[in-house]
């Protein structure tokens, strides 16, 4: 039920839908496996979404492991094939501009507006304050405009 909208979540932050695919189901596996640890089994979405950006994030430190080894720049994997041409020029760009933010301004700026979530729910998602969530959500905002302007 929550699959495709956490896998998309994840494919945002990571930058490409395998990865994002393999974060959540790693997140599911791992959920599974320890489901009576949970505290709110009826409303798993908040554990599972935290669970997620933390997936994200360890796959992102993986893939920069492994990119600064083999000698690469790159954020993100290029695009195959087909993702190139299901994927509109504009939407390419937003990707690549988000795929260049600090990994907390991309976390939040997705959270906020792909996931639709208030600033209290990702305060917690991330476990920071609503202030920093606001901050964060500004600075971003300016860094995508301007990395968006760059690239027109």
């Amino acid at each position: 039920m929550h699959r495709p909208g956490l896998v998309k979540l994840a494919a945002f932050i990571v930058g490409d839908q395998a990865t994002g695919e393999d974060v959540v189901q790693d997140v599911f596996t791992a959920v599974h496996q320890r489901w009576d640890m949970l505290t709110d089994q009826r409303d798993p979405l908040p554990y599972l979404r935290t669970a997620v950006v933390n997936g994200c994030r360890s796959a992102i430190r993986r893939r920069g492991r492994a990119q600064r080894q083999a000698g690469h720049d790159s954020p993100s994997p290029p695009l195959s094939a087909e993702e190139s041409v299901l994927l509109s020029e504009d939407r390419q760009q937003m990707l690549a501009a988000l795929a260049r933010l600090s990994r907390r301004r991309r976390e939040v700026l997705v959270l906020r507006f792909y996931a639709g979530l208030s600033e209290a729910e990702i305060a917690a998602t991330l476990g920071i304050s609503p202030g920093t969530v606001k901050s964060t959500a500004a600075r971003g905002l300016a860094a995508l405009a301007r990395a968006l302007k760059e690239t027109r």
